[in-house]
Order: structure tokens, then C-alpha cells, then sequence
């Protein structure tokens, strides 16, 4: 990466939080994240150049779109400032980075907002889960089932097993340390949840089959929640670093990124696939052209990653086409501990999508936010101890766009 882009600060929203118990709704959410985001970088909304919005079901949950305009609307300083709204299903809120990146790497703008958030809660769980249905291919996906996304992911598993043999123990496993891991998250939506002895395994009372290849806790979560940033070109994070008596070398900065995109259909990805090493090709290059514009030629170069498990059998995946193991061996990094909170290499350590929660729109913003904070030593009780380096995969429906960054610190 020819400029570099540099993250000054962010704030997530408790994740646990039903928004709308409490009479409030997606505005309030942007709202409490951008305020959060400025107080917390510590930039004046005066200097904010651009915004970006990154959102997914807004008209169908709440019948509000059009919400580039609502930042200014909630938080009135910013009048004035150029917005836009990007959706890539649960990848939205990186597209929206994307964005917020290619600005200032243009130089139009050297001090740019990015807000994802999304409101799940207000209606209830099924018709929740069936709005969020549009984002596969409505009525062509070929799938019978009565949870699109369960019986999709389940088709994954159902696809590793054919191609390389699956144990649903590490599976099972993935679950029950991404919900340990969120425990140490005081913003994570499952913190207090607690389980019954066999809740990870395969019990049929205690973890149900939801639809064939899934199992309950294989599921992430439906979520309220927004997560923000500020993005910053060289000249004015120089000019931050010296207000605030730091280097700017001690500012976590996105070293890399890739993105690809594939049709919306599963089915069809899994048969393009067929016969290839990796289950989703596109996936692990979008994967290597963030670790070759942040010059990693491997991943053991990193010190962790927030990776998309909206089911374990999307972890199960980043594991391999990470590199972590060979393609189709990911039970290798589960078996030997390499991706638990204190392993070689941790996966997860908010807790991700399963243990944290998913409010779609806001998840890629979420997991980008981590990795700075990780990276910058701030991460708290998750801490991974002495990170400086991360990576994030963020994938929308099911693997249609497909979002990667690599954060780090470099003085």
C-alpha cells in the first residue's frame, strides 16, 4: 500500500443492548457510536471529511434507508459532511472501509468516519432470520429448508466432509471457545450466557439439529449493535500524533487488504470449486492479497485474527484457507490448541460472531476495531499478548463478498 491509512480510535456498542426495550431504534445506535468513536480518537467532528455507513437490512427491519444522511441527522456537528451508505450483506461495513480507504488514498479527504450498524432485535427471532435471507439468492438457491443460512452453512459442512472428511468434535470445539473467549469481552452479547455440561456436543436436547450440518451452537447471533471509526490519511495523523504527544508510528494502521466477490448462489461456488484444494478460491486470495500489499508472506507472521463465524463451519474454514493448515485439515489448529486465546496463533478472541454477537452491518467495522485495539495493546481482558500484527476475514452471505485487512503497528 502505496498511502498509509491509519486508525485513530472506535467504539462498539454493548452488544447485548435490545435496543428497542428501551424505545430506541438503528438511529440511536449511530448516534452513541459516532459520538463514542470521536470522544475516543479524540478528533473534533469539525475535522471529519467524509462519512461512510455500512448497513445491510435497515428498510426491512426498521423501513429506514437512506442512512448516510442519518449521522447528521443524530449527531447535528456533522451537518454538512459528504455520506454514503454500502451494503455487502455482513461484509457491509468493510465495503464501507473500502470506501472510506479509497478517499483518502485519492486524497480527496484525510479524515473520514465509518459507522456499521444494524438493528435485529426489534422483530421477532424467524422473521429476523428470514429478512436477513436476502441476502442469498432469493427463491434460486435451490436449498430445502426452513433457515436459509443454517441449512447454507450447513451445506459447507456437509461439503468438507465429502471433500475431505469432517468431525463435528471440532466443530463443537470452535463453538465452545469463541462463547470462553467472550467472557473476557465486556461488550460481547453472550458474556453471561451459560451452558449445561454436553451443551457442545452432539446431544440432541442440549444442542438440536436446526437443519441438517447445523447445530444450535453452531449459529451466531442475532444482534443489535454499531461499531465506528476514524480513518486517517499521513498529514493528519501526523498532526494527531503530535497533539496528543505520541509518534505516529505508535498508531495501528490497515497494512493490507483484499477483496473479491463471487455470484450470489452457493451451489454454484460449490461446483466451481470442485476439485480445487481450497473449498472457496476467492476466499483465500482475497486472504493473500492482504497479506502481499501488507508484505506477510505468511501467516505465522500474525499474532491473530477476527475471522467471520457466523456458523463454526465458517471458522472451520478461514482456519485452512488462512493457512493455518493445509486445505481441508483445519481440526489440526483446533486439536493442537493454536487458535485458542493463548495459543500460537488465536482465532477469535472477542469471541466472534458467535460469542459477540452479529449485528450484520457492523460486524466488519467490529472486527477491524479489535484488531486496532489488539494491536495497540488496549484490548483489555482479551488481550492477546504482545500483538502487533492482525488479520480480519468478513464475508457476505455465503462467501458472495469477501473482505480482508491486515492491522498492525509499525515505528
Amino acid at each position: 500500500m502505496t498511502t498509509p491509512v491509519y486508525i485513530l480510535g472506535g467504539h462498539q456498542t454493548d452488544f447485548a443492548k435490545v435496543w428497542s426495550r428501551s424505545g430506541q431504534d438503528l438511529s440511536d445506535m449511530i448516534r452513541e457510536a459516532t459520538l463514542g468513536a470521536l470522544a475516543d480518537a479524540r478528533v473534533p467532528a469539525a475535522d471529519v471529511q467524509s462519512i461512510h455507513v455500512g448497513n445491510a437490512f435497515g428498510e426491512i427491519q426498521r423501513r429506514q434507508a437512506h442512512l448516510g444522511a442519518m449521522v447528521a441527522q443524530v449527531v447535528p456537528e456533522l451537518w454538512g459532511v459528504p455520506a454514503m451508505r454500502h451494503e455487502g450483506a455482513c461484509a457491509s461495513s468493510s465495503l464501507a472501509v473500502l470506501a472510506a480507504m479509497a478517499e483518502i488514498e485519492a486524497g480527496r479527504y484525510d479524515c473520514v468516519l465509518v459507522v456499521g450498524a444494524e438493528e435485529l432485535k426489534n422483530l421477532p427471532g424467524d422473521e429476523s432470520s428470514a429478512n436477513q435471507n436476502a441476502a442469498a439468492w432469493q427463491g434460486r438457491e435451490d436449498i430445502d429448508c426452513r433457515f436459509m443460512w443454517p441449512a447454507a452453512f450447513g451445506l459447507m459442512a456437509q461439503e468438507y466432509e465429502r471433500r475431505h472428511g469432517l468431525d463435528r468434535r471440532h466443530l463443537n470445539r470452535i463453538a465452545e471457545l469463541n462463547y470462553g473467549n467472550a467472557k473476557r469481552n465486556p461488550l460481547a452479547q453472550t458474556r453471561q450466557w451459560r451452558f449445561e455440561p454436553g451443551a457442545f456436543t452432539d446431544d440432541d436436547a442440549l444442542n438440536p439439529v436446526i437443519e441438517p450440518g447445523t447445530r444450535r451452537q453452531d449459529c451466531g447471533q442475532l444482534t443489535d449493535g454499531a461499531a465506528a471509526l476514524l480513518l486517517a490519511g499521513p498529514r493528519y495523523a501526523a498532526e494527531h500524533a503530535r497533539r496528543h504527544g505520541l509518534r505516529v508510528g505508535q498508531l495501528p494502521r490497515i497494512l493490507g487488504w483484499g477483496h473479491h466477490n463471487a455470484p450470489l448462489r452457493l451451489k454454484d461456488k460449490l461446483a466451481r470449486s470442485a476439485g480445487e484444494p481450497y473449498v472457496f478460491p476467492h476466499v483465500r486470495q482475497t486472504i493473500l492479497d492482504a497479506f502481499g500489499r501488507a508484505g506477510i508472506g505468511d501467516v505465522r507472521e500474525l499474532d491473530g485474527i477476527e475471522t467471520h463465524d457466523c456458523f463454526t463451519t465458517t471458522e472451520y474454514m478461514a482456519i485452512d484457507h488462512f493457512g493455518l493448515t493445509p486445505p481441508g485439515q483445519s481440526w489440526r489448529a483446533i486439536e493442537d490448541g493454536t487458535i485458542e486465546f493463548g495459543g500460537a496463533l488465536p482465532v477469535n478472541p472477542s469471541g466472534g460472531l458467535i460469542g459477540a454477537g452479529h449485528p450484520v452491518g457492523a460486524t466488519g467495522a467490529r472486527m477491524l476495531l479489535d484488531a486496532a485495539r489488539q494491536v495497540s495493546g488496549i484490548a483489555g481482558a482479551y488481550q492477546v499478548d504482545g500483538a502487533r500484527t492482525f488479520a480480519t476475514l468478513n464475508i457476505g452471505g455465503s462467501c458472495a463478498t469477501v473482505c480482508s485487512f491486515v492491522v498492525g503497528v509499525r515505528e
